[in-house]
């Protein structure tokens, strides 16, 4: 089993940054790939970004390439997500999960975090 605990979200302005944070315990945290993804409300869990093991291959959706950076520090158990220049859209609950590799659905991550809520303003 591999635990995870996100934190770094809260309400923002529009232009506005975050960084996330997601913490694993459990197994090892470098034989994972993770992700991000998000939940708005009424809407469907989507893909935001994910990072292979060994952090030489990122992926990022179309709606947050070159405003978020994905990264790890396989050190520290943890995988951030650097949040800049921040929509109204942006607006949803931000998951953290791990998978085998950097799958860019859903369905590949077998271990998923509570969530953290991120609400930007307009």
């Amino acid at each position: 089993q591999v635990q995870l605990l996100e934190s770094g979200g809260g309400l923002v302005q529009a232009g506005d940054s975050l960084r996330l944070s997601c913490v694993a315990s459990g197994r090892t945290f470098s034989n994972y790939a993770m992700g991000w993804f998000r939940q708005a409300p009424g809407k469907e869990r989507e893909f935001v970004a994910a990072i292979s093991r060994s952090v030489g291959r990122l992926s990022y959706a179309d709606s947050v390439k070159g405003r978020f950076t994905i990264s790890r520090d396989n050190a520290k158990n943890t995988v951030y997500l650097e949040m800049n220049s921040l929509k109204p859209d942006d607006t949803a609950v931000y998951y953290c999960a791990a998978a085998k590799f950097a799958f860019t659905t859903t369905a590949g991550y077998d271990y998923w975090g509570q969530g953290t809520q991120v609400t930007v303003s307009s």
